[in-house]
């Protein structure tokens, strides 16, 4: 029988604990930097993390995620600053001490032990009592939906199943804190989507606080109560995933996160709010709304999604701002079709549009000539 839709949480409920200034941080990383002789892997971070998120490092191959990673699971030590988990200060506790565990890509499992005896490995290595062992092992078990699967060997199941049987055992010793290092990387894209749910599903059982670390922007997208996006040993932006994507604080993280129009121009205050920009003779303005301070004639890159954009045949009568150009390139996603755009001035813009009806029924195609239109509040103004 299918499940029913869940009810969407009252406002009220929001799970955001970083907007309460009372609130009391699990992870506090104090002014962190590590150094690999005269490489700075991670420079001067301060940053907090709490309770019961699920939280994303997202960035690049070498931004420095998988060495904070490693620095709270006690692998590294800091060079300079300290980390706090729970308020203690864990420079110099050894990994084996600490009450976090950490779920690793590859998922390391025993292959000459079963599910059930994988799971209750670390139990049995801190001599917890049998009946007691039976019991979280069978918790675990129900948790990650593997009841069926409990003799078999990781080589009997599927990767999903071992993926989960890893998390299984990672949770089994009820850890404060687990750190995920791109753990659903080795999985095929469909049962990526899939698992990733199944993810946020079993944190929000647990209350177990999730620390991940990705460089899959769809998949921090998903499951992150908050990101904190990376770049050289330093955070550039933390935020919930809505805001890091509609309100991107530079043009890094608006090139980062998604696809994006970046468009460069000189700035003209015309209302406390609005303001134009002018991106090239002969094409009329940008008009945007603005939240941060702009000085007239200030250079600014205006970031706009695809999607924002609409492509009409006729030119619009009810929108703040439009442009005339050619159809180059086409981008058929299934769901989505791309269009790449050039204006008369050779910027090219990229705009996305719902494939509502079948190909052989859709208004445009290559060489056509088309109306680009959106609104002032559809596009982010970005200083830096």
């Amino acid at each position: 029988m299918a499940e029913k839709p869940r009810k969407p949480k009252p406002i009220t409920d929001l799970f955001a604990p970083w907007t309460d200034p009372d609130a009391k941080p699990l992870i506090e990383f104090r002014s962190v930097t590590k150094k690999f002789g005269d490489f700075t892997a991670i420079d001067d971070l301060t940053l907090d993390i709490y309770e019961k998120e699920f939280f994303a490092l997202l960035g690049p191959s070498g931004c420095g995620k998988t060495t904070m990673m490693r620095m709270l699971a006690g692998f590294e030590s800091p060079t300079e600053g300290e980390i706090l988990l729970g308020g203690k200060n864990m420079v110099g506790i050894p990994p084996n001490e600490r009450p976090v565990n950490m779920m690793f890509q590859s998922y390391a499992l025993f292959p000459h032990l079963s599910v059930w005896d994988n799971i209750a490995f670390g139990l049995k290595r801190d001599k917890m009592p049998g009946d007691k062992i039976a019991t979280r092992v069978e918790e675990m078990l129900r948790l990650t939906r593997l009841e069926q699967f409990a003799r078999r060997k990781p080589h009997q199941i599927s990767g999903g199943q071992r993926q989960r049987v890893a998390l299984a055992r990672s949770l089994a010793k009820a850890p404060k804190l687990l750190l995920l290092d791109e753990p659903l990387g080795a999985l095929d894209r469909k049962l990526r989507e899939e698992t990733q749910f199944e993810l946020m599903d079993i944190q929000e059982k647990t209350g177990t606080t999730f620390v991940i670390v990705t460089h899959d922007q769809e998949e921090a997208m998903t499951v992150a109560s908050r990101i904190a996006v990376m770049d050289h040993g330093k955070i550039i932006q933390v935020d919930t995933p809505a805001q890091v994507y509609e309100m991107p604080n530079s043009v890094y993280v608006a090139d980062f996160i998604g696809d994006v129009n970046l468009i460069e121009g000189t700035a003209t205050r015309t209302g406390p709010d609005l303001c134009e920009i002018r991106f090239h003779e002969g094409e009329p303005p940008i008009t945007a709304e603005v939240t941060s301070e702009i000085s007239d004639g200030q250079t600014v890159t205006y970031a706009i999604r695809p999607e924002k954009i609409r492509v009409s045949r006729d030119q619009p009568e009810d929108r703040s701002n439009v442009a005339f150009g050619k159809i180059i390139d086409i981008g058929y996603l299934g769901n989505v079709s791309t269009y790449h755009v050039e204006l008369a001035d050779g910027q090219m813009v990229k705009a996305a549009m719902t494939n509502a009806t079948r190909v052989a029924r859709r208004d445009f195609t290559w060489e056509d000539e088309v109306w680009l239109s959106w609104r002032e509040s559809a596009g982010v103004v970005l200083t830096q």
